[in-house]
């Protein structure tokens, strides 16, 4: 699948970090990963840790994907509110996902300090807005919720909005917790570790898994055969061609980044900022002064019909940061498309699938992948030792209306 269109600033920024080989021989090992983006790195380097024989395998060059894509904004704040998916699936439950993202954040904070800082990982905050009247009881009780169970927010009005921002909004809730990173730098710096100890190949396609006896076989596009104990699908949206359907859609979102600005007058904090509106508009800075901003998101039909709108998508992601940030002096510098994929409660599916013996699967899907990673890479480690992980029921693929 064609998952970007355009010039995705990191791995124009980066470059090529390092070149991993391609595969020319068949392998035996205990895990094999399929998948080097930041998900498939992040589990990867989980597993080496805990002492795992680990092959990485993806089909293309690593990181070139959908992370070099993100616009990862590190988010603990799902896509579908508190408020909602507690009336889904109890407030217990809908609590446990929301603190496991909140977690996250320092998770992907402590990986990127561990790996020598190349993902430039910064805590931000973040500032999610009531996009019209018509959102502030919703958002109000969503505060108050999230409040009355210690979640590091507070609820601000529009005359509090008004002293901090150049833009008018009716409410918001401010969340100190938050952060942004580069993805791509992140993942090749992950890998780097990987490879160390196990091992990395791109351009090495996986056509087919098949269980055979106690162990699984993946053969590649080429041939070549990697023999396993098990497998961890984490190529993103192209993990759904392993596995039956499930209720998840693609859509397209569009981005730019700005020129370096010399500063960001009527932008509070460098907070992440994003609203209620649906589909609805967000923005972030860079660590080399630049803005980041994006939305305008549509559902995937086919990458020429994506691509013939990315004019007028990326005209309204200006317009609209124009709108916001009105003493901001930038200039649009880069600009892309690219498909991510959601699901219909907004949560991950990570874990064992019923109907794939010897395949775990991490689809991290939604608003705050990155997150999700880091909980995948925890889920899948404790389901491969063998131990109960708490969130395997509200993230796995037998909750209710997910597979």
């Amino acid at each position: 699948m064609d998952l970007k269109s355009g010039e995705p600033f990191w791995p124009i920024r980066n470059g090529l970090p390092a070149a991993y080989p391609r595969l020319k021989r068949n392998l035996k090992t205990e895990i094999a990963v399929i998948g080097a983006g930041v998900t498939g790195a992040m589990i990867a380097d989980r597993l080496i840790v805990d002492g795992r024989d680990v092959v990485v395998l993806d089909g293309r060059e690593v990181a070139c994907g959908s992370t070099s894509a993100s616009t990862a904004l590190i988010q603990y704040e799902i896509d579908t509110p508190l408020g909602e998916l507690a009336e889904r699936y109890g407030e217990a439950a809908a609590l446990s996902a929301y603190r496991a993202c909140l977690e996250a954040i320092g998770d992907v904070e402590r990986l990127d300090r561990e790996t020598g800082g190349k993902g430039r990982f910064k805590a931000r905050p973040s500032f999610y807005q009531a996009s019209g009247a018509k959102d502030v009881d919703a958002l109000r009780a969503e505060y108050e919720l999230r409040a009355r169970h210690d979640f590091p927010v507070e609820l601000w009005d529009q005359a509090r909005i008004g002293r901090h921002f150049d833009f008018e909004a009716p409410l918001a809730i401010w969340s100190s917790a938050g952060g942004e990173v580069d993805p791509h730098a992140l993942t090749h710096a992950l890998l780097a570790r990987v490879a160390r100890k196990g091992a990395v190949f791109d351009r090495a396609h996986v056509e087919t898994i098949e269980r055979v006896g106690k162990h699984t076989l993946l053969t590649l596009d080429d041939g070549l055969t990697v023999e396993c104990k098990e497998v961890v699908v984490a190529a993103g949206y192209e993990s759904l061609r392993f596995l039956p359907k499930i209720k998840a859609s693609l859509r397209s979102t569009f981005a730019f980044v700005s020129d370096p600005v010399a500063a960001f007058p009527g932008w509070y904090e460098r907070c992440l900022m994003w609203e209620s509106a649906r589909p609805y508009h967000y923005f972030r800075t860079k660590d080399d002064d630049r803005q980041l901003a994006g939305g305008e998101d549509t559902i995937f039909q086919n990458k020429v019909a994506r691509d013939l709108l990315i004019p007028s998508r990326l005209r309204a992601v200006e317009e609209a940061a124009r709108h916001r940030f009105p003493r901001l002096d930038f200039s649009v510098d880069f600009v892309w498309t690219g498909t991510f994929a959601e699901t219909f409660d907004g949560l991950p599916f990570l874990g064992r699938h019923p109907e794939r013996p010897g395949q775990l699967f991490a689809l991290c899907y939604g608003g705050n992948g990155i997150t999700y990673s880091a909980i995948a890479a925890e889920l899948i480690a404790a389901e491969l030792a063998g131990a109960a992980h708490p969130l395997a029921e509200v993230m796995g693929f037998e909750r209710s209306g997910g597979a």
